[in-house]
């Protein structure tokens, strides 16, 4: 009991002896250090705790980005390191022995010693109060990683090309190099050996600043705009589907010069001109590389590189046993190596890889096919169906004939659709939905889309087509779709698919074929009246300036399943009377007017498409008597239902997918109130609804698969309400509100309400908004788009707040430097001891509230928002106060000459923002901490004439 009451009588004094002598603030740190040891060590216990508190939400916060692939912010990673090094063992262990020691030692002898204690504890509160706080300031906490300047192409085993690819690497190196050819056979591995080139080039370091692979396949004519496009991701450039290929071309060329880059151009048929497609001519004094594949070594030569030539051929013995064993079963495999003394199967196998004739392609798909054969039958025939010779075939290559015996192995089902792919132009891709839908209607398959996907997959698993980087899409390798083609001559299938043809094929190919593919080319006139009994699908899409059919050019037509029109210039659909076998229609994007009178007797139509049609004024009510219609496609076509005696269409009880277009306020409500229609529609288009003054999401409640909402020339419209969803969740990802003068309110309810899933809205035309506050609602918004509001000031209204550094955390009581704790050290709460000149803080010390030293969660507005375009909004001066943006990737500003700041406070608010695309004029506008923030080098200048 001594020495508390020593201790409780000394320290006033002391304390009393500091505050009236006026000791200096480092001397009173002193004396404060020694005299309250004791609670502040009860302090640094606290200290030590809420440090780890802290520790662990900023390392959930990284945990949680990093799982999303996003890379831990090197701020964040050295305070988590410096976290790791606090150790405060030591001092514990020396204050339990200077505690436990006798009160005389303590008191007597342990002066010194209790001295250099209290201020290595003093001092290491300083430095965990210092990292609590630091830690408590970090608003984010990883950053996408910056996109590679090469980008990985996929990694297969390979097989017997190390040897050319040392020989190209050798000719890469070459500074009086810049142009280099690989040449040989199709399917020799040339794809291989620039995907592995492209591989070993991120390995090897950045000398260059951007790497490129393009797909040519430039067999009879070059897609400019697919290479164009290739090269405009590659550079992370906005595009505009309005540019020329020429304009375009030139602002590529731009770009490029201002790099150190390589391209690797693969397929190359034939000579081009690199700068029509926007590649400048690599030279030694730019130091760029430009590396091409071909069959053909003119072409090669053609091209530029006849100082560096390297030749591919066919693999040696080994490498092609090798390649394809790496496509066989195990079960296979100990078949072909089983020991025993009449062991056939070995003798087979060989003479399939030798009648392959190292040829890598054919070696991978025959494999593929022969990979779960175990029985020498088996195995024989295997061998013989590699080496017939298929004489029928004239002029096909030798290869094709290696190839087909995976087709052979495919049911003729399988087959169907398999040659149905080579419809398709060669270069791109094919939609899977596309592909099933034509064969559905084919009848290839029954109408079952699954089974569709099934037979894709089994395509796949046979090598017959590749993955694309969409799941939504596959392709076809070049040698597999010509050797498609060489057996669709069999089957009467006649392919001119992006051809660049401007004439319609002559009669003689139209007579006897039974699929015909017209797509994307030029042609402007369908004049002639084809005798095509037999044909089944005719496909003639995307041609930009087709717009005229004969008036007789169905007439011959009686067989046909599958026709696609859509993305022409066609006005009027010939008489079709003789489509009555017609189970697929697609005539969207086009300028149709009417539907034929006849129309209604296409009586097995499945699928009609007319979305898009912005011509279109009357269906002669023909749609309602398509009974077996399963999709109808009407939305946002000029043609829709004006009056409510005109929504006739229930009877199609079949229909699963319905897009519309409504005129009034009254059919609107007729449709969503239970309507039958209801349950199907999945698009919907309001345009003209006179004197409709409020839409209310929560009446489309029936409609549980509406998944876009188009509003545009309401002109009465004062309102849009998305109350609380109460029921089931809503699908509506698409919203776009267009022409709408009067629109002053957009009202969404608490959450969840029915824009929760919202994903992308577009805002045109609607002169009394001033703002569009209500987006901050919006969680799952990866698009905003607003453009021709021109009384919009401010995209978000906000009260512009003081920054208030507290965040919400766990609640504690304040951690004082020097032994305070809320304000008083334990000693002067007993004692009523000093209070300095700086508000009763020893030595000035602020208290800092736990709040201040732990981050909180908060909410994040537009947390997914991905992409913001602003287009001619003149008295737009503000977006938003400054705040976090954790997925924004793109903001587009045009004619928005009052914008001279953006939102994105410091550069770490954004950590996925890759471009901001303006004019030259307003970027100089632009607040000059916004520019030094984006250092230029995110600025992407908008074209003249955008």
């Amino acid at each position: 009991m001594a020495e508390p009451m020593i201790c409780a009588a000394l320290q006033p004094v002391i304390c009393g002896f500091i505050n009236e002598t006026g000791v200096p603030a480092a001397t009173a740190k002193r004396f404060s250090s020694f005299a309250c040891i004791k609670s502040n060590h009860k302090l640094l216990r606290k200290a030590r705790e809420n440090l780890q508190a802290t520790r662990k939400v900023v390392q959930g916060q990284v945990d949680l980005e990093t799982n999303h692939l996003n890379e831990c912010d090197p701020r964040v990673n050295l305070w988590l390191r410096r976290v790791a090094s606090v150790r405060v063992d030591s001092i514990d262990q020396e204050y339990d022995r200077l505690m436990q020691s006798s009160w005389l030692c303590r008191s007597i002898l342990g002066l010194g010693k209790r001295y250099r204690l209290g201020k290595h504890i003093v001092q290491m509160l300083e430095n965990i109060a210092e990292l609590i706080e630091e830690g408590n300031q970090f608003k984010t906490f990883a950053s996408k990683r910056l996109p590679d300047f090469v980008e990985e192409r996929p990694r297969t085993q390979t097989f017997g090309i190390k040897p050319v690819l040392r020989d190209l690497w050798k000719s890469f190196e070459r500074t009086d190099v810049s142009i280099i050819g690989v040449w040989g056979p199709g399917g020799v591995g040339k794809t291989t050996l620039l995907n592995n080139f492209n591989n070993e080039l991120k390995a090897r370091g950045r000398d260059y600043q951007v790497v490129i692979m393009i797909e040519v396949s430039n067999s009879r004519t070059l897609n400019k705009t697919a290479i164009q496009r290739t090269i405009t991701d590659r550079l992370g450039l906005p595009w505009d589907d309005r540019e020329t290929e020429e304009a375009r071309a030139r602002f590529l060329m731009k770009a490029l010069n201002r790099k150190r880059f390589v391209i690797l151009l693969d397929d190359v048929w034939n000579k081009f001109q690199l700068e029509d497609v926007g590649i400048p001519t690599p030279d030694s004094d730019s130091k760029s590389k430009l590396i091409l594949t071909s069959r053909n070594v003119d072409a090669c030569y053609q091209m530029g590189a006849q100082q560096s030539l390297i030749k591919m051929e066919y693999l040696e013995k080994e490498a092609a046993w090798e390649l394809f064993r790496s496509n066989l079963s195990t079960q296979a495999i100990t078949a072909i190596d089983s020991t025993g003394p009449n062991n056939v199967v070995k003798e087979y196998a060989d003479a399939i890889v030798q009648s392959c004739g190292g040829l890598p392609l054919a070696l991978k798909v025959i494999g593929s096919a022969v990979a779960g054969l175990t029985a020498p039958r088996d195995w024989i025939l295997a061998m013989q169906a590699t080496k017939h010779d298929i004489k029928d075939l004239d002029g096909i290559p030798e290869m094709f004939h290696k190839l087909k015996y995976s087709y052979d192995k495919l049911t003729p089902t399988q087959q169907q659709c398999f040659l149905y792919c080579t419809l398709f132009p060669e270069y791109g891709s094919i939609s899977k939905d596309q592909l099933v839908e034509y064969w559905m209607a084919e009848e290839l398959i029954p109408q079952d889309p699954n089974r569709g996907h099934r037979i894709i997959s089994r395509l796949l698993s046979a090598c017959l087509l590749e993955s694309c980087g969409s799941d939504s899409e596959v392709k076809m390798h070049h040698m597999i779709r010509h050797l498609g083609l060489s057996l669709a001559v069999q089957q009467k299938i006649v392919v001119k698919a992006g051809m660049s043809l401007e004439k319609a094929p002559p009669h003689r190919e139209w007579r006897t074929a039974r699929r015909i593919s017209l797509m994307y080319n030029d042609i402007r006139d369908l004049g002639l009246s084809p005798e095509c009994k037999d044909l089944v699908t005719l496909l003639v899409q995307n041609n930009p300036h087709l717009d005229r059919l004969s008036p007789t050019f169905f007439q011959s037509m009686y067989a046909l399943k599958v026709l696609d029109l859509s993305h022409t210039r066609i006005t009027e659909l010939p008489f079709c009377s003789t489509l009555a076998k017609l189970k697929y229609l697609n005539l969207s994007h086009t300028f149709i007017e009417r539907l034929p009178e006849e129309f209604w007797m296409l009586k097995k139509l499945r699928h009609l498409d007319l979305s898009v049609t912005k011509a279109l004024k009357e269906t002669l009510d023909n749609c309602s008597k398509l009974y077996k219609l399963r999709v109808l496609n009407l939305f946002r076509s000029n043609y829709g239902i004006r009056d409510v005696n005109d929504l006739n269409i229930d009877s199609l009880r079949e229909l699963e997918f319905l897009g519309i277009t409504i005129y009034a306020e009254d059919v609107l409500k007729k449709l969503t109130n239970t309507h039958p229609l209801a349950k199907s529609t999945q698009r919907l288009s309001l345009r003209h609804c006179e004197q409709m003054q409020s839409i209310q999401i929560s009446d489309f409640t029936h409609m549980v698969q509406l998944r876009e909402l188009y509003v545009g020339s309401c002109l009465d419209l004062i309102q849009l309400i998305a109350d609380q969803d109460k029921g089931r969740a809503s699908c509506l990802e698409v919203l776009t509100l267009a022409r709408l003068p009067a629109l002053q309110i957009i009202h969404i309810g608490s959450s969840p309400h029915h824009f929760r899933n919202l994903l992308e809205i577009t805002v045109s035309h609607c002169q009394k908004l001033h703002d569009i506050t209500w987006v901050l609602k919006l969680d799952a918004l990866e698009k905003l788009s607003i453009c021709h509001c021109h009384e919009l000031e401010q995209v978000v209204q906000e009260t512009i707040n003081k920054v208030d550094n507290r965040r919400g955390g766990i609640e504690r009581g304040t951690i004082q430097r020097y032994g305070r704790i809320n304000g008083s050290s334990e000693e002067q709460e007993t004692h009523g001891m000093v209070e300095d000149a700086n508000n009763g803080h020893v030595n000035g010390y602020q208290n800092k509230t736990e709040n201040e030293w732990i981050k909180g969660t908060h909410h994040v507005n537009f947390p997914k928002l991905r992409t913001m375009v602003l287009t001619d909004l003149p008295k737009l001066t503000t977006i938003c106060n400054p705040r976090d943006f954790p997925s924004l990737e793109m903001i587009r500003v045009e004619g928005c000459p009052r914008l001279i700041t953006l939102p994105l406070g410091q550069m770490y608010d954004c950590p996925k923002l890759k471009q901001i695309c303006g004019s030259y004029d307003w970027w100089e506008k632009l607040e000059w901490n916004v520019k030094e923030i984006m250092e230029n080098k995110y600025f992407i200048p908008i074209r003249d004439g955008d």
